[in-house]
């Protein structure tokens, strides 16, 4: 197993649920990123997504769109993130990593030569947000086959036979998508989420995690008792970006979402 995959084999068995976040790689840029990772860790972060921008990030809102054209405007591209997780475990850093991406930078580089380098730099979960079931065998195998776990996402909407299949094909764990949009922060969030993760959970043999739209210690904390995890995203960047160079307000959102969602059973 990777660090991803032993990560959630030991939550499950002590029932602690796990705290996802999502930083953009190179926003503002890639040295602050690299420094902010293992600070990301240390204030309980159990995963860090690592964003690879790209042009048109369509499954993204506003907040995340405008980190990625940072990104992008600070020379960030998707060779230079794996160089930058390659130095942060040759610095010691030992949180999971996942990289959280579209498939035409990975198409561009070449399936074989971006699983091959992701994996010899460290990283042990991809996740590309408009790679289809249909058309994610090729990575998924390649992926596999060097130790990865390819992460697919299922969402509100996902029929319950398309639901299991997505839940058997996932590696490391399943990301369920809340609503049914872009990412970005939510006052509320439906109703009926807690049921519709009872079904992923069950249709699925990896973890459940559940993100796009959480951005409270409170929302985090309610979703926690009904997933494996929690992802957020959009709050973090924002505190981050508010920040400018100054990460602790970004760091104090991480410590009081990793208080919530450790103390859910």
């Amino acid at each position: 197993m990777n660090r991803l995959e032993r990560l959630f084999a030991d939550s499950r068995g002590t029932g602690r649920k796990a705290l996802v976040v999502y930083v953009c790689a190179g926003d503002p840029d890639l040295a602050a990123t690299e420094r902010l990772v293992p600070q990301l860790a240390e204030a309980g972060a159990d995963v860090v997504e690592l964003g690879v921008p790209f042009s048109d990030p369509l499954a993204d809102g506003p907040t995340i769109q405008a980190a990625a054209q940072r990104a992008l405007q600070s020379g960030t591209t998707l060779s230079a993130v794996l160089a930058m997780v390659r130095q942060l475990r040759q610095g010691g850093c030992s949180v999971p990593l996942v990289l959280f991406g579209y498939m035409n930078p990975i198409v561009r580089m070449g399936l074989a030569p971006f699983v091959t380098q992701a994996a010899e730099a460290g990283a042990d979960g991809v996740l590309v947000a408009d790679l289809p079931l249909e058309e994610s065998h090729t990575l998924g195998e390649l992926a596999q086959a060097s130790g990865l776990s390819l992460v697919l996402l299922a969402a509100p909407t996902t029929p319950p036979g398309r639901l299991r299949a997505i839940g058997q094909a996932t590696r490391g764990f399943l990301y369920f998508v809340s609503v049914t949009g872009v990412t970005g922060t939510r006052a509320e969030l439906p109703a009926d989420l807690p049921a519709k993760l009872r079904e992923a959970r069950a249709a699925s043999s990896a973890p459940v995690a559940v993100g796009f739209g959480v951005s409270t210690p409170e929302q985090a904390r309610a979703l926690a008792a009904h997933a494996d995890a929690v992802v957020v995203g959009s709050a973090l960047v924002e505190a981050l970006h508010r920040g400018g160079r100054d990460a602790s307000e970004g760091l104090s959102l991480v410590r009081s979402l990793a208080a919530a969602v450790h103390a859910a059973r």
